[in-house]
């Protein structure tokens, strides 16, 4: 595990330099541990691919402390806990007007339509982070199959929920936004609204399933977007 400080007020340990399930299960543990043992000072903690940013209340502790507590904490064993992260249903609907670019997705990948929602709906896709937006999810474990470049050209507005893809990533734009990735679908659910102070249906660690919808369920949940799934 390596230290460094960011700015005054933080300490980034980072556990490995490449995406992969193992390094992100390990950065998990480390922020569990952090969130779970009282340490003073330690104000919030942010998982990423494979690190973990610690922040930190400069008026009562530094760098240096929290630095020998994340390595003290790092080398105990505890107890072995099982993983703790939640599956998350999120219905899709995918082409047509919520999907734009999925024709172009099943061009590139040499696939039907059908395929790619077959291809992209059929696994669960891990949490590595939450970035962009609050509410992001950046998932792994998308299929070789239909990894597809993003946009030469961005757009300046992409609905609430789209879902897209990105090069060798999937994930979802929980609010309205610019973005360049692919769209292949879109989910009626309200996964982030920052008015009401939501921490959202899912957090890193957890397991994202996405399940095909038609246009009619599309439009019944968009009017429950709180029915659970």
């Amino acid at each position: 595990m390596r230290l460094k400080a960011v700015g005054d007020r933080a300490v980034l340990a980072e556990l490995g330099d490449s995406i992969s399930e193992s390094i992100n299960r390990e950065v998990m543990e480390l922020n569990e541990k952090v969130r779970s043992t009282a340490s003073e000072g330690i104000l919030e903690t942010v998982p990423a691919f494979a690190s973990l940013l610690v922040y930190y209340d400069p008026l009562v502790t530094d760098f240096e402390e929290v630095s020998q507590f994340l390595m003290g904490i790092s080398k105990t064993s505890g107890e072995s806990k099982k993983e703790t992260g939640k599956l998350v249903r999120i219905p899709v609907c995918y082409g047509g007007i919520h999907g734009e670019d999925l024709p172009f997705v099943a061009e590139h990948s040499g696939l039907k339509e059908e395929e790619v929602i077959e291809i992209h709906s059929g696994r669960d896709y891990r949490i590595y982070m939450l970035g962009f937006l609050p509410g992001f999810p950046y998932l792994g474990g998308m299929d070789e199959r239909i990894i597809t470049p993003r946009l030469s050209m961005p757009r300046t507005k992409i609905p609430a929920g789209s879902v897209g893809i990105g090069g060798e990533q999937t994930g979802i734009y929980p609010m309205e936004s610019p973005g360049g990735w692919q769209l292949i679908g879109r989910t009626p659910l309200r996964l982030f609204d920052p008015k009401m102070g939501e921490k959202g249906r899912y957090q890193a660690g957890d397991s994202i399933r996405f399940v095909p919808i038609i246009q009619k369920e599309f439009d019944e949940i968009s009017q429950t977007p709180e029915m659970r799934w």
